[in-house]
């Protein structure tokens, strides 16, 4: 079945251009240098289910024109990664209810940032009609599996995933043996590469293609790229299986 993985952010938890930053990066004319916080969404069909809603959800489904959202899977709890979820009122007065899924861990933040979608006790009209749901291993919508992959993010064990022959692996700093089995075969991978200095969360540049050269995927895209790394010069130097992923970026996959 052929699909789209669009990304929706490409950026770290600051963006790019950062707020306050005149490096030559931030000041760049390259729109691929221009990077919202990191998000996908997996279209095929009449579907679209979103890996992360982040501040910047609104703008990026605009951009994409998304109508509908048919489900939203988290990664982790982090404030890039969820607080897009009250832009998902409009959607779900459209289309009816949005499950959410999360880890338990994931699933108490959301409940506590967004207290006045899930609390029973507040009855306003137009919050968020989302249903929260703690995520399985697998994960089957509309006859698409989706595989939850674990993945080190510093200290903390958080959530990617793998559906088709893709697999998305933001905010990840190592992957532990068991999941790289999970990936043998993806001909597609989407993981962090922040900068090429080495971060205490995130993977860097070396990093990063360490693990492309393990899995062996037949192109690999950075993303969660951060103000240090410039598109078109950082590309150059890279092997040609390997791209920096662009906000609006769209890539064809299988997802049987």
């Amino acid at each position: 079945m052929q699909a789209t993985l669009t990304i929706l952010g490409s950026g770290t938890s600051m963006g790019v251009p950062t707020l306050g930053c005149d490096c030559n990066v931030c000041t760049s004319g390259d729109q691929r240098d221009r990077r919202s916080r990191p998000s996908v969404a997996i279209r095929w069909d009449d579907h679209v289910v979103l890996i992360d809603a982040g501040p910047d959800f609104r703008e990026q489904a605009l951009r994409e024109a998304l109508t509908h959202i048919d489900a939203v899977l988290y990664t982790h709890g982090h404030a890039d990664h969820i607080l897009g979820l009250d832009d998902l009122r409009p959607l779900s007065f459209k289309k009816g209810r949005i499950p959410l899924y999360a880890e338990r861990e994931t699933s108490e933040i959301l409940k506590r940032v967004f207290n006045y979608t899930f609390s029973a006790e507040n009855n306003y009209p137009t919050k968020a009609r989302v249903d929260l749901h703690e995520l399985p291993e697998t994960l089957t919508l509309h006859d698409t599996t989706f595989t939850r992959i674990p993945v080190q993010h510093g200290e903390q064990m958080i959530s990617g995933f793998r559906f088709g022959n893709a697999a998305y692996l933001t905010d990840m700093s190592d992957i532990p043996e068991a999941s790289l089995e999970m990936l043998s075969g993806v001909e597609v991978l989407v993981l962090d590469a922040l900068r090429k200095t080495p971060h205490p969360s995130h993977a860097n540049v070396e990093r990063a293609t360490q693990y492309i050269d393990r899995i062996g995927p037949r192109v690999a895209y950075f993303t969660h790229i951060s103000h240090e790394l410039g598109h078109a010069a950082t590309e150059a130097e890279l092997p040609s299986h390997i791209r920096m992923a662009y906000d609006g970026l769209r890539i064809p996959i299988e997802l049987k």
